[in-house]
């Protein structure tokens, strides 16, 4: 995080931990807000690799799942990045500031994602960096984050995966039950934009926005899950981020013939449990009458609801399984998991 992004943060009353923001003194009422109004938060624990060169199309189209030739300084998307064997290592979003392009994805991943990338440059001409340091990182979402975003700034994205360059920002729209936008720029002007809306919306830590991405079916890949789901498993031909019409990438083989022979027996859901404990990525869940040394599914990303009833999360389930909604976490003894709608067909 950077040293003067981080003070003003710190003076704003955010308690830190590891260079991510924990909370602004109120988690309970934090997670609340979720639902009910603006929020703005911190995006620090997500980094970024910065890619450049008169090849970085080309070299980020034979490297990722979607079409990159789509992505612009008017369009960015969500897209993935895959082992041989078609398991994801990262999903990141992919948006274009200037001349550059940039992989918005979480930071404990960033380092191993950057040195694979780095192996297939080879003779390219592009250039792979991490870029964290280089630009604020921040969110705001809510009922009337489009229109305080207008008043603010002049203008806002107006769907969905588009962008906009507002001066020295870079504003990206992404998924959500309300009106939500990525905001990338240097410190001073990430600054004075959090102090023009800190008065219409409220500052919340990184887990309400976790929570944002788990209501919208936005998966995220961490240490304990990478390299485990195809794209599919995750849902990512559903929400943009998986073009079977593109060229080679790694995995791509795999991927294809799950598509075309329609073999897919597992996918994405979102569930909610009455627990008090939080799950952790890769955590499992079990069906009844089935042990955990064959469980039905995989912890993608939880986090508390906002009400605090229990949590909500994403899980890869066999859907077979998922079917039979007999579903526990952990074990057998775990708490029940039930299955929720998600914002998209399929």
């Amino acid at each position: 995080m950077l040293p003067d992004w981080q003070n003003f943060l710190s003076d704003a009353g955010a308690e830190l931990e590891q260079g991510r923001v924990v909370s602004f003194g109120n988690p309970e009422r934090e997670r609340s807000i979720v639902m009910t109004g603006s929020m703005f938060c911190d995006l620090s624990h997500r980094g970024l690799i910065a890619v450049t060169g008169e090849e970085a199309l080309e070299f980020l189209q034979n490297q990722l799942s979607s079409d990159v030739r789509e992505v612009s300084g008017t369009r960015s998307q969500l897209s993935s990045y895959c082992s041989p064997r078609g398991r994801m290592l990262a999903s990141p979003r992919v948006f274009r500031r200037n001349d550059t392009f940039y992989l918005n994805l979480p930071i404990e991943i960033l380092a191993p994602t950057l040195q694979r990338l780095r192996m297939f440059v080879l003779r390219a001409r592009v250039s792979l960096a991490d870029h964290s340091l280089e630009l604020v990182r921040c969110g705001y979402a809510g009922p009337d984050a489009e229109q305080e975003l207008k008043e603010a700034l002049g203008d806002c994205p107006a769907a969905v995966d588009d962008t906009l360059q507002a001066g020295e920002l870079t504003v990206l729209r992404i998924p959500g039950q309300h009106p939500r936008f990525e905001i990338h720029g240097p410190t001073g002007a990430v600054t004075k934009l959090w102090e023009r809306l800190n008065v219409r919306g409220a500052p919340v830590g990184a887990a309400s926005w976790a929570l944002l991405d788990i209501l919208s079916g936005i998966p995220n890949i961490y240490p304990a899950t990478v390299d485990r789901f195809v794209p599919q498993m995750a849902n990512l031909q559903l929400i943009g981020g998986l073009s079977f019409k593109k060229g080679c990438y790694p995995g791509q083989e795999v991927v294809a013939r799950m598509h075309y022979l329609g073999n897919v027996k597992r996918r994405m859901y979102r569930i909610s449990a009455v627990t008090d404990t939080i799950p952790k990525p890769g955590d499992s869940i079990v069906a009844a009458g089935k042990g955990t040394n064959e469980p039905s599914g995989t912890i993608v990303e939880a986090q508390l609801n906002p009400d605090s009833s229990g949590v909500a999360a994403l899980a890869v389930l066999r859907i077979a399984d998922a079917e039979q909604q007999q579903l526990r976490l952990w074990d057998a003894d775990g708490a029940k998991v039930t299955l929720e709608t998600l914002p998209y067909d399929g």
